[in-house]
């Protein structure tokens, strides 16, 4: 059921980020930023608030268009594409928001099945119980097939952010964005996000990209990192090598993460 299944991939990467500029109200937020993301790679973008990671993830989609630079998603130059010629790459680009953006008026295995029954919409002929399996396979992926009949009202931040993520692989998408996927949760349920992220790296085998300011959840996932100051990228590398970076912005934020790391362990 991957909608997106037999494009050609001719060696190219999934992602790329040429020379991308944008501002707001005159005010810089990208400068000059480039980056790629091979197919099957996950990308973590990573970086203190405010440095443009979240309008990177939107400039991938089109939400956003640059001011100068290339934005390229699955062959497409998404930056110079017109709204409505944007719709082929969000079907087969999709995110998982901060919130989750659940639907509030429909249970957790109604919410799975929504972009399948869009599918219907289109004129796609699916099986009911095609889909009601979809479903619950979907939901065992994410270790939540219990939860299938439960409203969002009833379940936890992270319990919703796992939804929204088995919502995105029912879309049968290429490639998955994760907005910052353990804000605002506590640090058992973010070990758990990102273990399930993970795991679905593993199995999945999509192109990732993960926009997040935790380095924990960086070290555990990223192939690649894009570290971001002040709108700049100051490193683009194997996570393996980001120790090393001689930025002092970026050894000020890993002697951070190793306080923290600290102060969790003595608690």
């Amino acid at each position: 059921m991957r909608e997106c299944e037999g494009r050609e991939e001719n060696g190219q990467p999934y992602i790329q980020f040429l020379n991308v500029y944008k501002a707001f109200d005159e005010l810089p937020v990208l400068i000059d930023v480039s980056f790629e993301v091979k197919r099957g790679e996950m990308v973590v973008v990573l970086g203190r608030s405010g440095v443009g990671k979240s309008v990177t993830l939107k400039h991938i989609l089109g939400f956003l268009q640059p001011d100068a630079g290339r934005v390229i998603v699955g062959g497409h130059e998404v930056s110079k594409m017109a709204e409505e010629d944007l719709f082929e790459v969000r079907r087969c680009v999709t995110m998982v928001f901060q919130s989750g953006a659940l639907f509030d008026s429909l249970t957790a295995g109604e919410n799975v099945a929504y972009p399948l029954r869009e599918r219907e919409a289109r004129g796609e002929r699916l099986d009911e119980d095609a889909i009601q399996a979809r479903v619950d396979e979907l939901l065992s992926l994410v270790d939540l097939k219990d939860v299938r009949d439960l409203m969002p009202s009833d379940l936890s931040t992270g319990m919703k952010r796992a939804v929204a993520i088995a919502r995105s692989l029912a879309a049968g998408p290429e490639a998955i964005l994760y907005d910052e996927p353990t804000t605002m949760v506590d640090p058992l349920m973010a070990q758990t996000i990102g273990d399930l992220i993970l795991k679905l790296k593993k199995q999945t085998g999509l192109t990732s990209v993960v926009v997040t300011h935790d380095m924990k959840l960086a070290r555990k996932l990223a192939d690649r990192v894009v570290f971001l100051v002040d709108g700049r990228v100051a490193y683009f590398g194997p996570m393996s090598q980001l120790d090393d970076s001689h930025e002092h912005v970026i050894q000020d934020f890993i002697r951070l993460d190793e306080v923290s790391l600290v102060g969790e362990s003595s608690s």
